[in-house]
Order: structure tokens, then C-alpha cells, then sequence
């Protein structure tokens, strides 16, 4: 690699290392086989947890609750509530990143269902079919298919928004060969101030987000294999690898 390659992963690597679901030591693999990775957030995300509902989530800290979470956001702002206590929960979770923060803050043996997407958790719980209701924890954009999947199941859903997010579109001035999508959100932050070439292969890390991208694109779209941020960028990696060129790849967090 140039001296001027050298110098942009170690940039990179700096500002991956304060971001969250992707470790740094994959940009370096991925540079070593002459991949560039960009980075790039097109969402914001802050807690939105006013007095009433810090109120309401610490009486649910006292009770043994089935609990539903599709956000790392969610998982960050509910346990900002109650540091270092954890609640006699059940959790239903998706993705490895969401997983991973639940584990870290409410423990392992509190998971008791996880899925690839909303609709494939949603599935996973009506399926224990003894479950009359959930706390779901969401922000103010949340999907609709989990919720409705479970309400059409005869599922209460006590629904408490924890986090808010906001667009924050702007001008991509690179051609990529790849751009990787994190979430529906970011999809359409992207495509509200951006247009792409039509060889530019769109992943996503979900089927939701891959639909949201077929709003806005007829371009090959490829879904994650497994679920979660780096997965997603390893598979576009082993991607580009297979094609022997110098390829860009920019990610668009969640």
C-alpha cells in the first residue's frame, strides 16, 4: 500500500474507533487487500427520555417484564436509566450489536429469543404463545411490522419511545462501487440529497433496509447473511475481494 493509503486507514481506524458495531482491526484487513473504506453517518440519534417516562421505565426496572428491543439506541437510553442494575427481564432482541449491549447490560441469561429482523422476532415470539404482553422499546421512527405482527397475535404491546431520530442528508462527492445501509433511516436520509450509478452494488444489513432501498433504487441490492454492522461490511469485503480491484466502500450508520 502507498505511504498515502497508509496514512488514510490509520485516519479511518481513528474514527471507526468511536463508533460503534464495527471494529477497526477490519479496516486494516481490508485496506491490506486494497479496499478502501469510508465512513459516513446520514442519521443522528439522542435519548428522548423526559421525567414521566424515566418514571415509567424505573417501575418497570421493579418488575419482571418480557421486554422487546430492535435498537442498540433503544438498548443505550433504557439502560442509561438504571446504571449497573439489572432487572428480572425476558428479552426478545435482534441483530449481534443489539445482542451484544443487551448482554453487557442486562446480562446474558435475560435473552430468551433473538431473530435477523423485526418480522423474524415477531415470529419468535408468537411462537411461545404464551406471552400476552411486551414492553417494546423503540424510537420515534420505529418500523410498524413488529408491533402489528404481535397485536394481529392478540399481543399487548406497551409501546415506550426512548430515542428520536433525525435525518441529516448531504452531498456524497466519490463514486463508490459499494455503499452499505445500516437502516431504513439512513436509506432515506441517503437517497433524499444523493443519486448513485446504476453498477453501484447497495447492501443492506437487513430485509426491511433492503426493501426501503428498492423505493429509491433498481440497482443490485445484496442482503446480510447474518446479522449485524461488521458482518455486513466483512461480507461486502469478501465481495470486492472476489474481484481483484481497488474498490471504495462507504458505510452509512445507524
Amino acid at each position: 500500500c502507498s505511504e498515502a493509503l497508509v496514512d488514510a486507514v490509520q485516519y479511518l481506524v481513528e474514527l471507526v474507533a468511536h463508533m460503534r458495531g464495527i471494529d477497526p482491526a477490519m479496516l486494516r484487513e481490508a485496506a491490506a487487500d486494497d479496499i478502501i473504506i469510508d465512513t459516513a453517518s446520514f442519521i443522528d440519534t439522542k435519548s428522548s427520555i423526559d421525567k414521566n417516562t424515566e418514571q415509567e421505565i424505573r417501575q418497570l426496572y421493579a418488575q419482571a417484564s418480557t421486554v422487546v428491543f430492535t435498537s442498540m439506541n433503544a438498548v443505550e437510553a433504557v439502560a442509561a436509566v438504571e446504571h449497573n442494575h439489572q432487572p428480572s427481564w425476558k428479552i426478545f432482541c435482534i441483530g449481534e450489536t443489539t445482542a451484544s449491549l443487551v448482554k453487557q447490560h442486562f446480562g446474558e441469561a435475560a435473552i430468551i429469543g433473538t431473530a435477523g429482523s423485526a418480522q423474524e422476532l415477531a415470529a419468535v415470539i408468537i411462537k411461545r404463545a404464551s406471552i400476552p404482553e411486551v414492553v417494546f422499546f423503540c424510537g420515534d421512527n420505529r418500523r410498524p411490522e413488529l408491533p402489528a405482527a404481535l397485536m394481529d397475535n392478540n399481543i399487548k404491546v406497551n409501546e415506550k419511545v426512548v430515542y428520536k431520530t433525525s435525518f441529516t442528508p448531504h452531498l456524497i462527492d466519490k463514486k463508490y462501487d459499494g455503499i452499505l445501509f445500516f437502516s431504513p433511516s439512513a436509506v432515506e436520509s441517503f437517497f433524499s440529497s444523493n443519486t448513485i450509478d446504476s453498477n453501484t452494488i447497495l447492501f443492506a444489513i437487513g430485509q426491511t433496509t433492503g426493501d426501503t432501498i428498492k423505493k429509491f433504487s433498481g440497482n443490485r441490492i445484496i442482503t446480510g447473511t447474518v446479522p449485524g454492522k461488521e458482518e455486513l461490511a466483512r461480507q461486502a469485503v469478501a465481495y470486492f475481494k472476489s474481484a481483484n480491484a481497488l474498490h471504495q466502500l462507504i458505510k452509512l450508520l445507524l
